[in-house]
């Protein structure tokens, strides 16, 4: 069988971004926080600091102790929107890159047609994307490229050799050029699911090749353990197209933001930029969910099912409502809010008397104003006091709109 998929991988991608604009990051140890608290983690390192030990999830307080020099960098997630863009636009005059298969803000898997599909061709194409990215882009975002005949292999292919690899899996080469890796190194294995591959009996990447269909259908609990018995052979399986159930957001508050006016202000913020998300995805929600983490490890959850809606002001009614019902004198540590129940119009029986019409031509126009002079130009007045709270943040597998949700 030919070559099929081709993943860019962006290597150690928020840390290179700063690297890329800022000179005097270049050959440093940087590592990228959501704030400059040692309680709170790195949310990526550079390579220069990966050899310390410093990764992802290292909270910076022990960054700090492992690798004297350590440059602290607060994140600027529109920075890594805006380089993402450039970076598919440069992939995209190589070869074809298609939205529905942006896997992450920093990997792209990319379809290979005609000649492309012979292994020559196909890392020539690699080679032209690194070359392009250097020269249009910066020569400090480096990449991994993985090529194989399905995504699952082609993005193993990406993580096998860093940085800037260019690793290439025929289907010839199956399986024994997976058998040196560890569990974990594949997608779609964690900790739990090692766990209970250890429980069947499967402790290498040999045994779980070696392993029938069967058997990684019953460790799996289904037919994911039946398609991890394909990808691994190198076909191709079909996945069924993704649709959302939930939308939302959530925010570490700082300590001078932890009490409960604050923790309140900050949940109207997220709820509004939720909102405005949800319209602009086009969609209505039946649900709101809130939840609140207090600094003693507890945690409060709590949420309201009422009729499908996209009217910021319902929202509001439920947040109220929701709020009145949490513990009282706790210090709140991080808030979340979530829509749930998630529609679209036509799956939606109109209300006989449409009441809330007029506030959705209310919604639209707030959106309107909001898209074309800056995020928080008009806001109802619960988030007044978080105005410079809860900055836009970006999701492993989401990259968000800068229309709609830039700061």
């Amino acid at each position: 069988m030919s070559l099929a998929w081709m993943v860019v991988d962006f290597n150690s991608y928020f840390a290179s971004v700063e690297q890329q604009m800022e000179p005097r990051l270049r050959g440093q140890p940087v590592a990228v926080v959501p704030m400059n608290v040692d309680s709170t983690c790195a949310i990526a390192a550079s390579y220069e600091a990966k050899k310390f030990g410093v990764k992802t999830g290292t909270k910076v307080g022990d960054a700090k102790r492992m690798c004297p020099g350590l440059r602290i960098i607060e994140a600027r997630h529109e920075r890594y929107v805006e380089y993402h863009h450039r970076l598919l636009t440069a992939i995209d005059s190589c070869i074809e890159v298609r939205k529905e298969n942006v896997m992450s803000i920093d990997e792209v898997a990319c379809e290979l047609t005609g000649r492309v599909r012979e292994r020559e061709e196909a890392q020539a194409v690699a080679r032209r994307i690194k070359a392009v990215i250097a020269r249009d882009v910066g020569e400090y975002l480096r990449s991994s490229i993985g090529i194989s005949t399905n995504v699952f292999l082609a993005k193993t292919a990406s993580d096998m050799q860093k940085p800037d690899g260019l690793t290439v899996i025929e289907k010839d080469e199956l399986p024994g050029v997976l058998h040196r890796l560890e569990l974990r190194d594949l997608c779609g294995i964690g900790a739990n699911m090692e766990e209970r591959l250890h429980a069947a009996g499967i402790h290498t990447v040999e045994q779980l090749c070696a392993a029938p269909k069967h058997t990684l259908h019953a460790a799996w609990g289904g037919v994911e353990g039946e398609r991890m018995y394909e990808l691994l052979r190198g076909n191709v399986v079909p996945r069924p197209p993704m649709r959302h159930s939930t939308l939302g957001h959530s925010h570490v508050l700082p300590p001078q933001e932890r009490n409960e006016a604050s923790a309140c202000a900050v949940l109207h913020r997220l709820l509004q930029k939720a909102a405005m998300r949800l319209r602009h995805n086009g969609y209505l929600a039946g649900g709101l969910g809130l939840s609140v983490k207090y600094l003693r490890r507890n945690r409060w959850s709590d949420d309201l099912v009422f009729r499908e809606t996209t009217d910021t002001m319902d929202f509001i009614h439920a947040l109220q409502t929701l709020w009145e019902r949490r513990p009282h004198g706790l210090a709140p540590l991080a808030v979340g809010v979530t829509l749930f129940h998630l529609t679209t119009r036509e799956n939606v029986t109109p209300a006989l008397f449409p009441e809330s019409r007029p506030r959705e031509k209310l919604d639209r126009a707030l959106d309107a104003l909001n898209k074309r002079y800056g995020r928080q130009t008009v806001y109802f007045a619960g988030a007044h006091t978080a105005l410079r709270s809860a900055p836009m943040r970006i999701a492993f597998t989401r990259i968000p709109d800068l229309e709609t949700e830039g700061d």
